[in-house]
This record gives C-alpha cells, structure tokens and sequence, in this order.
C-alpha cells in the first residue's frame, strides 16, 4: 500500500511539472511574439537619434594601434598603467566613475604597462602611471606622469 501511494505521489509531481512548463512555454511564446511585435514597430528615426548620442562624450578603451586616428577629430591620451600600481589603480577608478564626464573630443587608450614594451621604448616611459598625448600618427606630443583624476588629465590638453 505504501508503495502505491508514493508512486501516486511522484506521478502527481511529475505531472504537474509537466502541465506547469507547458503553460510556461505557451506564456514565452506569447511574449515572444509581442516583444517581436514591439522591436519592428521602432522606426529608424529612434535608431538615427541613437546614433546621434554615441558622440556624447569621449572613451575610455583599450589601447590599440588603429585607434591613434581619432586624433584627427580630437585628443588622444594613451595611460601607460600597470595593474599592481596603486596610483595607476586610483586614476583607472576615477576615469570609469566618470565617463560621462570625458570631453567627446577625447580618447584615452589604456596600455598595459607591463606588456607593451616597445611601445614605452617609443615614448621614452620608465615608470608607470605615465599618460602620452599623441598625434594621428602616433608621434607623441606630450608626456607626464602622475595625476589621480580624469579631471587632471584634462587640464593638461
């Protein structure tokens, strides 16, 4: 008798999973549609003004070569910062608590300064926590070190 009534119960239980993620899979179907529904409503003015706000403000991105050319249309900072460096890790904080706050003529390229050798031999840098402003073509224009906010970047361009 024990036996016939646990198998009730686990026949119960899985039946009632079953129903239950059926249910489950008709309400996701149906909010799958409206949300579908939704999305090809917007029409490309809403899109045209989100691309309108991508120039807002400046970045703050990972150092690479072919982003130099931003300094066509601006400045560009590479931030020779190193990740066991306090001070580095002070001015890296700052700049993400406040990249709204980055002129949209500026883009400051962070650079590993343990890795990026050849680079810190081009400009001439021995410590960490060092910023270069540089030219389209990478020339640097000028050099400093030190400076715990974004604010303290800005000031030197």
């Amino acid at each position: 008798m024990k036996k016939l009534i646990l198998l009730l119960v686990v026949v119960a239980v899985i039946i009632f999973f079953v129903t239950r993620n059926n249910n489950d899979d008709v309400q996701n179907e149906a909010v799958n549609e409206d949300v579908t529904q939704d999305v090809s409503a917007v029409d490309s003015e809403d899109l045209e003004i989100k691309e309108d706000m991508s120039g807002v403000s400046g970045t703050y991105e990972a150092y690479s070569p072919e982003k130099l050319a931003f300094a066509d249309e601006g400045n560009v900072v590479i931030f020779f910062r190193a990740s066991w460096c306090p001070s580095c890790k002070a001015l890296n904080e700052d700049i993400k608590d406040s990249l709204g706050n980055i002129p949209e003529n500026l883009v400051i390229l962070d650079a590993d300064y343990d890795e990026e050798t050849e680079m810190k031999q081009k400009y001439g840098v021995t410590t960490q926590h060092t910023l270069v402003q540089v030219d389209s073509e990478g020339t640097m224009i000028q050099k400093w070190s030190g400076g715990s906010t974004l604010e303290s970047i800005i000031e030197k361009l």
